[in-house]
């Protein structure tokens, strides 16, 4: 009853807030959520200094969510699938060679840059964390969050084309940076005199192949199923068995189950509701997901927010989180960059772009979810507490100006 009661909260919070944003502020949901959030949060640490029991409360209340597992194990699930069912494949296929580039070469340099940077600026606070340590860290906030991106860009006047690249890379980066961080994460436990470079290509190959394959399978099974009735309710269960049983599936198989969602979303978004559902189905199968999507996207936004009330924060670690929230800036534009540079279509997008993809590039909870999924450790706090800072700054400082950076790059 406690956890439906705290649901309950966060709804109702969550149904507030937007209500204040749509009559009021007019931003995108997201930034307005986590905005409030981080001020609700404020509020319960302020209040605390007058009532140290009023604090425990709500930190008590809030514990009672493994936000990691709620995240990961839970809602990406739905938010991956709902976000993935929009993404045209004509579209996707023309801007193929980008999207796999960014998603798969430029989180692997992303993470390294990342992670040494943190390596080196850390002793100059007089912290230290082992280097794979900082890899993970680099790993776990280098995906952009495809929940953040496609919140923001709906207000956003993109090109189609880097519109698709924005949001396809955001999708895919999204599950291999979960691979790679699942990869570095087992290395880091077991330590790297038993792990030979085979050993990671195959542990990688096997999250990321098996992931693709079963997204492959899953949405085949889905767009099958659906084409042989004609009944909306019964197509959408089935959406969601694909969604809930598929992703239970993968995580029992260890393979990918994030990247699974994306490929058997675009799957169903394109051959399932062209080739197998009517026209009343592919209606209230589209609304049923977007209500979906922005349901769980509130809570989502609303939680990351009133987080900040379970983490200890030092003041060095805000200052390093804000130095590295600009290090990743430049991190990012040159992951982008030299795969364009390397694979041969820089001109073909151009700077502007790339810049434009830089900037549009946030964080978000996927990104929290993971440090919180660390394993216990000295190092954990401050990987975590720098995460929630380079969230928030990625969703309010560049979710805020993203539009004025995209008209200043076009005007």
């Amino acid at each position: 009853m406690e956890l439906f009661i705290l649901f309950s909260s966060l709804m109702t919070l969550a149904a507030f807030f937007s209500y204040l944003n749509v009559r009021f502020f007019r931003l995108p949901s997201g930034i307005s959520l986590m905005l409030m959030g981080v001020i609700a949060a404020m509020g319960v640490i302020i209040a605390g200094y007058f009532s140290k029991g009023f604090t425990e409360i709500i930190t008590e209340k809030l514990l009672l969510i493994d936000f990691s597992e709620f995240l990961l194990g839970i809602l990406l699930s739905f938010l991956l699938f709902a976000g993935s069912l929009h993404i045209s494949f004509p579209d996707l296929k023309a801007s193929s060679k980008s999207i796999v580039s960014f998603a798969t070469l430029g989180t692997l340099i992303s993470t390294a840059a990342v992670g040494f940077a943190l390596f080196y600026i850390l002793p100059l606070f007089g912290q230290n964390i082992p280097l794979i340590y900082c890899l993970l860290f680099g790993a776990l906030i280098s995906p952009t969050d495809p929940i953040a991106v496609m919140g923001i860009l709906t207000k956003a006047n993109l090109s189609k084309k880097i519109e698709t690249n924005i949001v396809g890379e955001s999708l895919f980066n999204d599950g291999i940076g979960v691979v790679i961080f699942a990869t570095i994460s087992q290395i880091a436990v077991a330590g790297t005199d038993n792990f030979g470079t085979a050993d990671i290509a195959k542990l990688f190959l096997q999250e990321a192949i098996g992931g693709i394959l079963a997204g492959l399978i899953i949405g085949y099974t889905g767009y099958r199923l659906i084409k042989s009735i004609n009944h909306f309710q019964t197509e959408i269960l089935i959406s969601l068995a694909m969604v809930m049983g598929g992703y239970s599936l993968c995580h029992y198989l260890h393979i990918s189950g994030p990247l699974a969602m994306v490929v058997a979303g675009i799957l169903t978004g394109n051959r399932g509701t062209e080739l197998a559902m009517s026209d009343i189905t592919r209606d209230y199968f589209g609304k049923f997901w977007e209500v979906t999507d922005e349901v769980l996207n509130a809570i989502l936004f609303m939680l990351i927010g009133l987080e900040i009330v379970v983490v200890t924060f030092e003041p060095d670690y805000f200052i390093i989180g804000v130095i590295m929230a600009i290090v990743l800036i430049f991190a990012r534009f040159f992951s982008l960059y030299f795969p364009a540079l390397f694979f041969r279509f820089k001109k073909e997008l151009g700077t502007k772009s790339l810049l434009i993809m830089t900037w549009g590039g946030l964080r978000g909870g996927i990104s929290i979810a993971l440090s919180l999924s660390l394993p216990s450790s000295p190092f954990k706090n401050i990987i975590v507490s720098i995460t929630f800072v380079i969230v928030i700054f990625s969703i309010i400082v560049q979710g805020v100006t993203v539009e004025k950076v995209i008209k200043k790059l076009n005007g």
